[in-house]
C-alpha cells in the first residue's frame, strides 16, 4: 500500500497461506516492512483448505498482481511439491514457508525458518561458526534449523529427538547436501556443547516435559529457544539459573520476516 495506507490499482498483493488462519502474526510485520521500504505492497490472509491447494496454486500462476506468499501449517509440505522450483535445502527438508511468483508465472519456494533462527543469533552477536551445537527436535522448525546450523559452519551438530529414527533420518538428509559435516544422533544430555537449541514445542504449556536434561546445563553454554510464548520458557529459566547465556525465541521471527521480505522482493 502507499505511504498513506491506501491500496490502489498498482498495489502488489502478498499473502499468507494457512488453514485455519486467524492466529497468524506475519501480515502486520510484513506490511510495516513494506511501508518502511517505500513499497506499494500489502499482505493479506489466504485461507485455503488442503483439498483446494493444488487448484489455488494454479490460480496464483495467473494472478499478475500477486508477488508471493508466506506458507504455514498445514501447507508447508504440500506446497513444496506444487512449486515449479525450490531451493536444494528446501527439497531436502521436504517443506517450504515462502513462495515467490516470477514474471512468467512460475512459483519458486524456499524454507527460511532455519535462516531466520541463525540470523536472530547473529543480531544478538552470537556466531555459530565452529561451535558444538545440540538441537532438541527433528521435525517442524528443528528440521530447518538443523540444515541452517550445518550450512552456517558449526563444528559438530548433535540431533536429539524422542523418536531416534526421525533424528537419524534428518541426519541422513543433511549429509546429502553437506557430506563432510559432523552430525551425530544424541540423547537428552546436552553436555559438551557450546550452543543448545530447543527446536520443539515443549515449553509452551505449563505441564510440558523438558525438551532435554536441564540439570546438565552449564555457565559456558548458550541456550536458545524457538518458542515465543511464554517468553521465558522453563528451559530458559533453568538455563539462567545455571548461569548460561540465554537467547529468546522472538528474534527468529523478527529476522525471518526481514528475510521473507527480501525473498518476496520488497
Amino acid at each position: 500500500m502507499t505511504q498513506t495506507g491506501e491500496i490502489t490499482g498498482t498495489t502488489r498483493v502478498l499473502g499468507i497461506l494457512a488453514d485455519p488462519i486467524a492466529h497468524v502474526k506475519a501480515p502486520p510485520g510484513i506490511n510495516r516492512i513494506a511501508r518502511a521500504r517505500g513499497r506499494d505492497a500489502v499482505m493479506v490472509p489466504f485461507q485455503v483448505a488442503p483439498g483446494d491447494l493444488a487448484a489455488f496454486a494454479d490460480a496464483l500462476r495467473t494472478l499478475k498482481s500477486f508477488d508471493g506468499a508466506i506458507v504455514t501449517v498445514p501447507h508447508k509440505g504440500p506446497m513444496a511439491a506444487l512449486c515449479d522450483a525450490i531451493s536444494p535445502s528446501a527439497r531436502a527438508i521436504g517443506a517450504i514457508n515462502v513462495i515467490r511468483r516470477e514474471p512468467d508465472g512460475r512459483l519458486v519456494g524456499d524454507m527460511l525458518d532455519g535462516h531466520g533462527f541463525v540470523a536472530g543469533l547473529a543480531v544478538a552477536g552470537i556466531s555459530i561458526e565452529g561451535r558444538r551445537a545440540y538441537l532438541a527436535g527433528a521435525g517442524g522448525a528443528a528440521n530447518a534449523i538443523a540444515f541452517a546450523l550445518v550450512a552456517g559452519g558449526v563444528a559438530r551438530l548433535t540431533i536429539a529427538n524422542r523418536t531416534r529414527a526421525k533424528a537419524e533420518a534428518l541426519r541422513e538428509r543433511i549429509l546429502t547436501l553437506h557430506p563432510q559435516a559432523t552430525i551425530v544422533v544424541g540423547d537428552d544430555d546436552p553436555s559438551g556443547h557450546d550452543l543448545v537449541v530447543n527446536g520443539t514445542s515443549l515449553g509452551m504449556r505449563p505441564d510440558d516435559a523438558a525438551p532435554l536434561d536441564t540439570t546438565r546445563l552449564t555457565a559456558d553454554m548458550i541456550v536458545a529457544e524457538v518458542i515465543m510464548q511464554p517468553v521465558m520458557t522453563p528451559l530458559l529459566q533453568s538455563a539462567e539459573a545455571a548461569g548460561s547465556r540465554i537467547h529468546l525465541g522472538k528474534p527468529m521471527l523478527d529476522q525471518q520476516l526481514e528475510l521473507m521480505a527480501d525473498f518476496l522482493g520488497l
